[in-house]
């Protein structure tokens, strides 16, 4: 744990506000859920709450699986990070921090499917080496809690079965989720 130099007090409510340069840095934003932990040296830790983490072996498998049937790797992301990853450049690719074109596409809340072999590339993390062709919102009652994406060499689009797969491997992910 780091100090920050940052001293806020507690208001009538019971409210603290938290700086926005860590919120930033944290990339926190209005409406995200905190989990509060203590510890026995009476110190409180702040953890942004992902539905995903408790799913990270199950989201693996389901990875693993659609890349054995599609053909193209899959990534598994919660709003903040690649959670599970098949295919090319796996040990590289888990827990790297999502890029802005993945937020946008969870907040949407839209599914994306690369329509022409020359439009933008949307990657899922920097330094990927594959790009994102397909990237289904995983929605548990009424939030989002992440992407399933398909990733493919530039040029790909996919097919329509792959694109169900995808769909259905996001439905399936979130209804094994608690709400």
């Amino acid at each position: 744990m780091r100090a920050t130099g940052v001293v806020r007090r507690i208001d009538d409510l019971g409210r603290i506000v938290i700086p926005k340069e860590i919120r930033r840095t944290m990339r926190m934003k209005e409406g995200d859920p905190l989990e509060i932990f203590t510890n026995s040296n009476g110190e409180i830790m702040l953890k942004k709450y992902s539905m995903m983490d408790g799913l990270a072996q199950l989201g693996q498998n389901f990875a693993d699986n659609l890349y054995k049937v599609s053909g193209l790797s899959c990534a598994i992301c919660d709003t903040d990070r690649v959670v599970a990853y098949a295919g090319r450049g796996k040990k590289e690719s888990v827990d790297m921090p999502i890029t802005r074109d993945i937020e946008e596409v969870i907040s949407s809340r839209m599914s994306y499917f690369k329509q022409f072999p020359n439009e933008k590339s949307v990657y899922t993390h920097s330094g990927a080496s594959v790009a994102a062709v397909g990237i289904t919102p995983v929605i548990n009652g009424g939030d989002c809690a992440g992407a399933v994406a398909l990733l493919a060499e530039n040029g790909q689009v996919l097919t329509d079965s792959q694109k169900k797969l995808l769909v259905l491997t996001a439905s399936l992910l979130a209804g094994n989720m608690e709400s």
